[in-house]
């Protein structure tokens, strides 16, 4: 079959078209027929740092997928042959980017019938990593919330903080902020359900001020830059939560006085350990499926590159790199 992989770290020119073996699928596993694909800054991370050169294969990345269930493992039960799904696979595994791909079934959810597979492919990984952080990490009731709590979604415009102003917007009484600069990156934010936008290009407590807050009681940390503790513990309110994705290296001590609750989000925990309620990532994405057919959530495409070809794949990892990428960028499918 056809795959992009890499057989040493370094820039996008390391990435190449590769044929590898069909893969045989495991007792929980989907066969998908891969029809279309997303990038995510996990990609380029990878591709930057990890070498793959003491592995008998060349690294295949990729995580976010919607395609056709071509075969199924002598256990599962959630899919058959024929199904259209979507899903956000797992680190360590081979990616997507390839034209058959295996995942288990429990990590994976019914591709919403409106969209198309493009559409759906930008969704995945930006929603569970969303919807983990305000509901399994935050403990945020769904529903009603107390009148008057914030939260701050840091770099909004962003994937996984598309779907966070989304998600709370929708299923949370939270008064949603995000962070923004550009002119196009809020309006983007604004047109998801931000109720106000907080310019990120200023310490991210002085933003706040600017627009009339004194604080927030959630942060959903998208991305945090270095020596930015003091302000992000200046912006929240006495006893409230910040949850984060990127490493972290600043000392936390700042937050220590307000009682701060500090939580991470890695979406990948689930299958990496194979917890005992892995399914969640199933149920949750069945929610957003059914939610984006109601009409309550919107793709986050905002750009395809085109086909999967190792030239398109280089040119959407160097979107990502520029740190201004607006929603997902999609590739469909193999020529």
């Amino acid at each position: 079959m056809k795959a992009i992989g890499y057989k040493a770290k370094g820039g996008v020119a390391v990435l190449t078209e590769l044929e590898l073996p069909m893969p045989e699928p495991g007792p929980r596993d989907l066969r998908v027929a891969v029809k279309a694909v997303s990038v995510n800054p996990v990609d380029v991370k990878r591709r930057r740092w990890e070498d793959p050169s003491e592995s008998p294969l060349p690294r295949v990345l990729g995580y976010d997928a919607a395609g056709v269930v071509d075969a199924v493992g002598n256990e599962v039960t959630l899919f058959r042959p024929g199904d259209e799904v979507f899903y956000a696979g797992a680190m360590d595994r081979p990616g997507t980017n390839s034209e058959f791909h295996l995942v288990d079934e429990r990590i994976v959810g019914p591709k919403p019938t409106s969209l198309s597979f493009a559409e759906a492919a930008a969704l995945p990984l930006t929603s569970i990593t969303a919807w983990e952080m305000l509901f399994d990490r935050m403990k945020v009731p769904r529903g009603l919330h107390t009148p008057g709590s914030t939260l701050l979604v840091l770099n909004g415009a962003g994937g996984v903080g598309s779907m966070l102003i989304q998600l709370a917007n929708r299923l949370t009484g939270l008064t949603v902020i995000a962070s923004a600069s550009r002119p196009e990156t809020v309006e983007w934010v604004k047109k998801l359900g931000a109720k106000h936008v907080a310019d990120h290009s200023k310490p991210i407590d002085e933003a706040l001020h600017a627009i009339g807050f004194d604080g927030v009681d959630y942060i959903g940390a998208i991305t945090s830059m270095p020596g930015s503790a003091p302000s992000l513990a200046r912006a929240l309110n006495p006893q409230g939560h910040i949850t984060l994705i990127d490493n972290f290296d600043d000392s936390i001590a700042p937050f220590k006085p307000k009682s701060i609750t500090i939580s991470w989000e890695m979406m990948f925990t689930r299958s990496l350990f194979q917890t005992a309620d892995m399914d969640a990532q199933h149920r949750l994405l069945k929610d957003v499926s059914e939610m984006v057919d109601a009409g309550l959530l919107q793709t986050t495409l905002t750009h395809l590159e085109g086909p999967l070809t190792a030239a398109n794949l280089r040119r959407a990892h160097e979107r990502i790199e520029t740190g201004k990428a607006i929603g997902k960028t999609v590739l469909e499918g193999f020529q």
